[in-house]
């Protein structure tokens, strides 16, 4: 009987049988697995009630509309501290609001990142973003000299160098009475800065990048899967359409920073021009990335290299996009501020008509309203982290070690509980903080002296939940150019800490 006979005539049944039996057994042994960490989950979270959850979708069907945040809102009113918070039926978090919450995860509890922050990994890799633990801090430690005051003095011209170049092109649009959606030109000129700044590329991204696009759309696709309790599974997630589409924008960021990389060592094969980086007294981030070692004369990996590469040219750029796009609007709605900042400008420049780095330190005013701007339009609205040690709250309840939390910084920031006093502080914990501060400083500053500003009214921002804060229809602005002016207006007098009671979008 030939091979082709002998299977045809074979009788398969037995083995689909067997095989279904697997199946099953699989399909039982995770719907038991799904149930005993439901079971696990809500006695953790048993004395945090929360709104209502649907069984299988939890709280996800709130999100991804118009007006989720404003139902984020709702809840904070009703649980001041926090509630639970499911995605999907069988991933539970204790959604917090408040200070006292927050400073008592972040003190006592050694939280971590959560494990689906590996989702992060195809995109970013295990650079800082995901890291935990002594590699973290090996991590750390070798980049923080790429963000000390003297190098960050270095980057200055080169900020308000990509800065000029937006403005130049919004001076030349023929726009007359209408308005600019900013969003996409300020992504342009942050992704412009980084480069220069960070890695010393100098591109012409302000025409046009399509890893601005790419951004874009990770950051929405990673929100949706977080969310998406069936996208957690990683064969399911990449068979999907949304997964194939992650995967594709990760293509097209890995080509951009793959390019940066690559230039960079064959610039460092040279030895002459080596020599010349090692003998700099501060090198810039991409030099330490390269050439960095720790006390053990280890330096990072071409994988750890690539994944801080990557972290850096998302977070460095997306975030400051996002903090610059919000207080150009914040100070388009409150005119009497916006001239208080351009006064305070013009006033330290004096007859100059660019920014050195001792006018950094003095821009007390323009300080104050990107730090409330920051409040009331966090960039980065809502982080999650995994709870190491025990905690007990302010008010008696606790969360095990093992709980899982989200800080809503959002809903935090405008908690009607805390924010009757607008001065309570603001606190970064960013390793690129100062360098975003700066950046937006700069672009503020600048923005100001060319442009009066003002909202387009007819096409308000609708904020949108995702890892960065955006807006579903863009942000619209007038734009009208200053005719040129002496400087050397008084100084605002007694700035203080401000409510931009018109900011609130709903």
């Amino acid at each position: 009987m030939s091979g082709r006979t002998y299977w045809l005539h074979l009788d398969l049944s037995p083995f689909l049988a067997l095989l279904a039996l697997l199946c099953l057994a699989c399909v039982l042994l995770k719907a038991i697995q799904l149930y005993q960490r439901k079971r696990k989950m809500l006695q953790i979270l048993k004395s945090f009630p929360g709104p209502p959850a649907h069984w299988l979708y939890g709280h996800a069907r709130e999100f991804g509309q118009v007006g989720d945040l404003d139902k984020v809102m709702s809840w904070a009113e009703q649980y001041p501290y926090g509630h639970s918070l499911w995605f999907g039926g069988f991933l539970g978090f204790l959604n917090i609001y408040h200070p006292e919450y927050a400073k008592a995860v972040y003190s006592r509890g050694d939280p971590k990142a959560l494990d689906f922050y590996n989702f992060f990994v195809p995109w970013i890799g295990r650079g800082l973003l995901v890291l935990d633990g002594p590699k973290w801090f090996q991590h750390r430690r070798l980049l923080t000299p790429g963000f000390h005051s003297a190098i960050l003095k270095s980057y200055l011209p080169l900020m308000v160098e990509s800065t000029e170049v937006m403005l130049d092109k919004w001076e030349n649009l023929d726009i007359k009475d209408k308005s600019l959606d900013i969003f996409q030109d300020v992504g342009l000129m942050a992704l412009d800065s980084m480069l220069k700044c960070t890695f010393s590329y100098h591109s012409n991204c302000q025409k046009d990048s399509s890893y601005v696009q790419a951004i874009g759309d990770l950051t929405a696709l990673m929100q949706e899967r977080l969310q998406l309790f069936l996208y957690h599974n990683d064969l399911i997630y990449r068979l999907s359409p949304h997964g194939r589409r992650f995967l594709k924008a990760c293509r097209i960021a890995h080509l951009h920073t793959e390019k940066v990389i690559r230039e960079r060592k064959e610039v460092l094969k040279e030895e002459l021009e080596l020599e010349k980086i090692q003998k700099k007294r501060h090198l810039d981030f991409l030099d330490i990335l390269l050439c960095a070692r720790d006390e053990n004369g280890e330096g990072l990996s071409d994988e750890d290299v690539r994944a801080e590469v990557d972290t850096f040219m998302f977070e460095g750029h997306d975030t400051t996009t996002s903090g610059i796009a919000w207080i150009l609007y914040a100070m388009a709605l409150n005119p009497e501020h916006q001239q208080k900042c351009r006064e305070e400008i013009k006033n330290i420049l004096g007859d100059r008509k660019t920014i050195h780095w001792d006018d950094y330190a003095k821009m007390t005013y323009i300080t104050m309203c990107i730090k409330e701007s920051i409040r009331i339009y966090p960039p980065v609205p809502q982080v999650y982290r995994q709870l190491n040690k025990p905690v007990t709250f302010v008010d008696g309840r606790s969360l095990p070690a093992g709980g899982l939390v989200s800080l809503h910084i959002y809903a935090l920031h405008r908690n009607p509980a805390v924010w009757k006093d607008p001065k309570v502080p603001l606190v970064w914990n960013c390793i690129g903080q100062q360098f975003a501060m700066m950046e937006m400083k700069v672009a503020l500053a600048l923005a100001l002296l060319r442009f009066d500003i003002s909202p387009d009214l007819s096409k308000p921002p609708c904020m949108k939940h995702q890892l960065i804060l955006r807006s579903r229809t863009g942000i619209h602005l007038h734009l009208k150019k200053r005719p040129s002016s002496p400087s050397g207006i008084d100084h605002p007098q007694g700035p203080a800490l401000f409510a931009l009671q018109a900011l609130c979008v709903h």
